[in-house]
């Protein structure tokens, strides 16, 4: 990763511990909401939601869910160590919107017999596994590399491979799934994928592209959704509409 893409949810997130610093927010007092952070700062929610979950897995902050994020009562916190090494939850989603789209349309043309047969036993795997209650996302992330397997293309392959490495990896992202206690969303992705293997098996690429981002991006609302700190009735938003067009 470049410094500049390292680093811009760090920005936000350094823009925050001044704002508390200068507000002189005492432990247990709350922050401002995620929208208000959006507008203080002139940034986007998703933004701000990896410079909040980086603090949370600093210690520095507390979310609490529905009700909004406050400062830990342990002020010690507040020089913790920062999360240098890590990457933030919805900037890896953006990412992988942007390759994967690309390979499953690439992946439409040169996808065999077997591929499909290994996606849709792949598929079955992760329906048993919600079924059973599981919280195993292995069939999820096989079935994604088994795309790029499709395209023949070993470089795609390792770029795929690295990003679900990064997303395993992740403490910033086991912070955001430890705030999700809903987990219907499951059987929505499963939908999708079927939706991706569907567009893959009639060699369509522009359809599987398109199913592929709108995987992606329904992923990316729904932890939006799910993780949301403030209020119930908050009507905030996600990435602007431009920003969603230039990825693509």
């Amino acid at each position: 990763m470049t410094d500049a893409h390292q680093r811009r949810y760090q920005d936000v997130a350094a823009e925050l511990r001044e704002l508390i610093r200068a507000e002189g927010l005492q432990p247990g007092d709350r922050i401002l909401t995620e929208r208000q952070i959006a507008l203080r700062l002139g940034v986007g929610r998703s933004l701000v939601r990896d410079a909040i979950i980086m603090l949370e897995v600093e210690g520095l902050v507390q979310v609490r869910q529905g009700s909004g994020v406050y400062l830990q009562e342990d002020a010690a916190a507040i020089v913790s160590e920062p999360v240098e090494d890590d990457i933030g939850p919805f900037e890896l989603l953006e990412a992988r919107m942007v390759l994967e789209s690309a390979v499953a349309g690439l992946a439409a043309a040169t996808v065999t017999k077997s591929d499909i047969i290994a996606m849709r036993d792949t598929l079955e795997d992760e329906r048993h596994s919600i079924t059973e209650g599981r919280d195993d996302y292995q069939s999820d992330q096989r079935f994604h590399l088994l795309i790029a397997e499709a395209t023949q293309n070993g470089v795609l392959v390792k770029m795929v491979s690295d990003l679900w490495d990064l997303r395993n990896r992740s403490r910033m992202w086991a912070q955001l799934h430890s705030r999700i206690f809903d987990d219907t969303y499951r059987n929505r992705w499963l939908d999708d994928h079927q939706a991706i293997l569907d567009a893959l098996r009639a060699r369509d690429g522009q359809r599987a592209r398109q199913a592929m981002r709108d995987h992606l991006e329904h992923v990316r609302d729904t932890l939006m959704q799910l993780s949301d700190s403030d209020d119930p009735d908050f009507d905030g938003h996600l990435f602007s509409n431009a920003r969603s067009a230039q990825a693509f």
